[in-house]
């Protein structure tokens, strides 16, 4: 019984591990342009108290809300704006479950 609680530990903390620290696969850094393809959605999950440039084009929900507001994403194919690797790699499984298409995703600490 022991054993078996033991590697349902094990499990469970391999599973915390791959969902906030492994990056995601095909899914690659890109810079962020003004002229980005209007098909694809900018979505910037950082914090409201960080610096974020207010266009009109960029959708601002943090991570934190992204479960709530997810719906408010119009289009299938979404560019990730995120301050940190776990951000990123959360956010982009997270919309991938949601079946949106992550065509990218930039860090962006002082953007």
């Amino acid at each position: 019984m022991l054993t078996f609680i033991s590697i349902l530990l094990i499990i469970l903390l391999l599973t915390f591990i791959y969902s906030r620290y492994l990056p995601v696969l095909g899914v690659k850094a890109q810079v962020l342009q003004d002229n980005h393809d209007s098909d694809v959605r900018i979505v910037d999950v950082r914090d409201y108290n960080e610096k974020v440039d207010q266009a009109h084009h960029r959708l601002h929900i943090p991570i934190a809300y992204l479960h709530r507001f997810y719906h408010e994403i119009d289009g299938k194919s979404v560019h990730v704006i995120a301050s940190s690797k776990i951000e990123k790699n959360m956010s982009i499984r997270f919309l991938r479950r949601k079946g949106y298409k992550v065509s990218g995703y930039t860090l962006c600490n002082e953007c």
